[in-house]
């Protein structure tokens, strides 16, 4: 899941999924114009609206368990299953056989083996040029918190025990140990408590911003973005 604001110097995109893909990855399309747009890059890539500098700003996704969101949130609403649609909803239900094994359902451009292709990993990209950036998952639940430098932006990891992963733009802050789910201490002993929207400093104004990031499987995001740096 890949999660934008639709809103772009006052007007608003209406998107849905097209059923093309490219590099193994899905296209959107804009219901006015009909013209394709990247799920990655958030800009249209086919048709009317390409050259017009459109580019959707980007916002952070976490992908959680829903006890473990609940016990942070146990006011939040959710969508029901019962659609008025003859479709299961169940988890596992749809593409079980093709999450149970690594093969593809469609070609890509290449495959790189350090990871196998549906590995997941989190991925973060700059709009600055510099290279992307993927993290193993698994990586990240050996390393609950992890500091890293994405392209000029300097980032911190939270990953919670179900292995929900959370990006942070920390700046100069270096974060030394997290001391309960959602709070944490950094290198001069001060206290940050983690939220959704950001790291909030105890006892001060200051908020260290969510950094957008996703979950996507390897093969998908190294198909578009070959160079990408891998840390696993």
């Amino acid at each position: 899941m890949v999660l934008y604001e639709t809103r772009f110097k006052g007007k608003n995109y209406q998107l849905g999924t097209s059923g093309f893909l490219y590099r193994s990855n899905k296209l959107m399309y804009d219901r006015a114009t009909s013209s394709m747009w990247s799920t990655l890059h958030g800009k249209p890539v086919v048709g009317s609206l390409v050259g017009k500098g459109i580019q959707l700003k980007r916002r952070s996704v976490v992908t959680t368990t829903w006890g473990e969101w609940k016990n942070l949130h146990p006011s939040t609403k959710v969508l029901s299953l019962n659609t008025g649609h003859d479709r299961d909803y169940g988890e596992g239900v749809a593409y079980k056989n093709y999450f149970n094994n690594d093969a593809l359902m469609f070609t890509v451009p290449g495959r790189d083996k350090r990871l196998p292709n549906k590995r997941e990993v989190m991925a973060f990209r700059t709009d600055d040029g510099n290279v992307p950036t993927a993290i193993d998952t698994r990586f990240l639940k050996k390393n609950r918190l992890y500091q890293l430098q994405v392209g000029n932006d300097n980032v911190a990891v939270i990953t919670s025990p179900a292995g929900a992963s959370r990006a942070y733009l920390v700046g100069k802050v270096v974060l030394k140990k997290q001391i309960s789910q959602v709070e944490l201490v950094d290198t001069n002993g001060n206290l940050w408590k983690l939220t959704e929207s950001g790291l909030a400093k105890k006892g001060s104004d200051e908020v260290l911003k969510r950094y957008p990031s996703h979950q996507s499987f390897w093969f998908g995001w190294h198909a578009q973005f070959p160079n990408t740096r891998l840390i696993k």
